[in-house]
């Protein structure tokens, strides 16, 4: 049947504020067959159906790209007359994991065949009155915002206990749908956290054990009316307790107590963390308090390594990899939970060889996602859906190189026709850089000129790069040439941009060779020698043969300015591309020594940098998915030791 078909679009009323949360209610009646509702919203939302939470959590997407979820309500319906309650959380504030738009909820309950209700004008709504409407506190400018939960102001309204409602507002929305793409994430067993730390009931510091991404849930008793903080974060190391403020970030959401005992779960706003905080006005006996995991389901590969520190390592990573799982891949799910497009390249990579199957439905949503984005100059968004005005170029690049790899790994060459286009127009944004057989950087506060958290490659955020060419920039150009020009053989399409990867891979030589040092440089004539230029021309076949030989030979001595944990991936690929036997066991040293030092401070994922929690003034991320790579080089050299 066709979904929605006489579903219309509503929220509370005609005046949308960002931030805002919309409480909506309709009956039906049940005629005792299976029974599902259909639903999706702007921002998120939480389904009940006779006063019991069944689910939350809208996809990620685009008003063109729109999702809705089907979720089975059947267990929890009763014969006759069945109430179901929508909280509908607008964000209204673009962020790098939401495009504003309109306002909005729509959905149908549909039992065989038959809708018994759906959005319109029978729909009763308000704004909420526990939740603070409008308050657009940020966490930070990536995730959007935080909120405030007032108890007092609770009532039965998910139970039909209707005070203040009235008849919805249609609103003017015009959205393409597509079923949800992927599996929704599963609500394990709460993990409760314990308390470490206490002072006069009015402070509290508890610790999970490990590091957790999902859903805020306590019970607590409050002898008064008062606001409680909780804090959350991945360490307790600067100051002994968690870091909520870091710079302008604030990792926090507040509650006001009622008199007596309080139970709250919040569905909508993950948490990742290891710590929590409570902090507040006067005592309260803190009954418990829990992190309820939200986990993507798959099942795990089985590996055994030759050693018990690589089956830890593994271990390591392949958390980490599971917890930046959402509904897409995210990159560090504590500060920002965004797609991005490098990220996701080594997230997707490692899960072919991580997961049964491949989990190559999930690989084929994330890349479809992001070719749905719009970004104005051609290039695509720094992630996905995204409505933050800021571009990576080469990230852009690296898309091209993932669509690859899901073609050669799953065999799926109908992707290629969906992205196809996408590809083009960011190629075509690419090459029109092209001065002088080079191509240049891109100008302007909103183009990161970005390679690597490293000397000479970080670029400039929302800074001026000096508009030049760089060897960075024109290898990765190189590199999604050629992986177009596989795209297009697989699948029999138009490759429309002839010779130009070799014409610029000789260019890139030419140019950024120096042939006494044997070396790329960064930049024409510079001495910036560094291991991410290096290794991305070799493994991108920019040099062959003895010119490969002395920069591997360089990269394995430690001789360059070093790249990152999530770069290291090409300089590994260009040392086994050289000589596999002569390098497999210095890659397993290195992962050994990096990784073995995450173990031994007590993480239960991997770093976003070497540099742990210290990195970024304080704000690096102790679970980032792109460190993820040792789950794929550990199966490779493993198997070939």
């Amino acid at each position: 049947m066709k979904v929605f078909e006489k579903a219309k679009w509503i929220w509370v009323d005609e005046n949308v504020a960002p931030d805002t949360y919309g409480e909506f209610y309709d009956e039906f009646i049940w005629q005792g067959e299976k029974t599902l509702c259909r639903i999706s919203v702007d921002g998120d939302y939480t389904l009940f159906v006779n006063g019991k939470f069944v689910e939350s959590n809208q996809y990620g997407d685009f008003e063109w790209y729109k999702s809705y979820d089907s979720v089975d309500i059947t267990p929890y319906l009763q014969a006759g007359k069945n109430g179901i309650a929508i909280l509908v959380w607008h964000f209204g504030t673009n962020s790098q994991r939401y495009l504003k738009a309109a306002a909005g909820l729509i959905y149908e309950v549909e039992e065989k065949g038959l809708v018994r209700a759906q959005s319109g004008e029978n729909t009763l709504s308000r704004y909420s009155k526990a939740y603070q409407n409008g308050l657009q506190k940020l966490i930070t400018s990536q995730l959007g915002y935080s909120y405030l939960y007032n108890a007092t102001k609770e009532d039965g309204w998910i139970k039909g206990e209707l005070q203040g409602f009235t008849p919805s507002a249609f609103v003017d929305k015009n959205c393409t749908f597509i079923s949800r793409p992927v599996q929704k994430a599963k609500l394990l067993a709460p993990k409760e956290a314990k308390i470490i730390k206490e002072k006069g009931k009015t402070y509290y510091l508890l610790d999970l054990g490990e590091e957790v991404v999902g859903l805020l849930s306590f019970t607590l008793s409050s002898a008064t009316e008062q606001k409680i903080t909780v804090s959350y974060g991945e360490h307790i190391r600067f100051g002994g307790r968690v870091s909520r403020f870091v710079d302008a970030r604030d990792f926090s959401v507040e509650y006001i107590t009622k008199a007596g005992e309080n139970e709250y779960t919040n569905y909508m706003l993950r948490f990742a963390c290891r710590y929590l905080q409570i902090e507040s006005e006067n005592a309260i006996d803190l009954r418990k308090i829990s992190i309820i995991p939200q986990v993507y389901p798959v099942a795990i590969k089985p590996f055994t390594a030759q050693n018990k520190q690589d089956e830890e390592i593994y271990k390591l990573c392949l958390n980490s990899l599971r917890l930046c799982m959402m509904e897409h891949y995210v990159d560090c799910p504590w500060r920002e939970q965004c797609l991005y497009a490098f990220d996701s390249r080594n997230q997707i990579l490692c899960g072919y060889y991580a997961f049964e199957g491949g989990n190559f439905e999930y690989a084929r949503a994330n890349l479809l996602l992001m070719s749905q984005d719009r970004y104005p100059n051609g290039l695509m968004s720094i992630c996905y859906p995204c409505g933050n005005d800021l571009t990576i170029p080469s990230f852009s690049l690296y898309y091209t190189l993932s669509v690859k790899e899901y073609m050669e790994h799953s065999g799926d060459i109908s992707i290629a026709k969906e992205v196809y286009p996408r590809i083009r127009r960011y190629m075509d944004a690419i090459l029109a850089r092209r001065k002088d057989g080079l191509i240049y950087r891109f100008e302007g506060e909103t183009n990161w000129n970005f390679y690597d958290w490293s000397e000479h490659s970080e670029g400039a955020l929302h800074g001026l790069s000096e508009v030049i060419p760089d060897a960075q920039l024109n290898i990765l150009t190189v590199m999604a040439l050629r992986s177009l020009k596989r795209i297009c053989a697989l699948a029999d399409l138009e490759y429309p941009y002839g010779d130009i990867d070799t014409e610029l891979a000789q260019n890139v030589t030419n140019a950024f060779y120096n042939e006494e040092k044997q070396l790329f440089s960064v930049t024409k004539g510079g001495e910036e020698y560094v291991e991410i230029v290096n290794a991305l021309a070799v493994a991108f076949d920019i040099v062959t043969g003895k010119r490969a030989q002395s920069i591997c030979e360089k990269l394995a001595n430690g001789d360059l300015i070093p790249c990152s944990l999530s770069m290291q991936c090409f300089k590994y690929d260009a040392l086994l591309k050289t000589d596999e036997e002569k390098y497999s066991a210095l890659i397993l040293a290195e992962i050994r020594k990096q990784y073995q030092l995450m173990l031994d401070s007590g993480s239960s994922a991997a770093w976003e940098t070497m540099d742990g929690a210290e990195a970024f003034d304080n704000a690096g991320s102790l679970c980032h998915g792109w460190s993820a790579t040792p789950v794929y080089y550990l199966k490779k050299l493993n198997a070939i030791q």
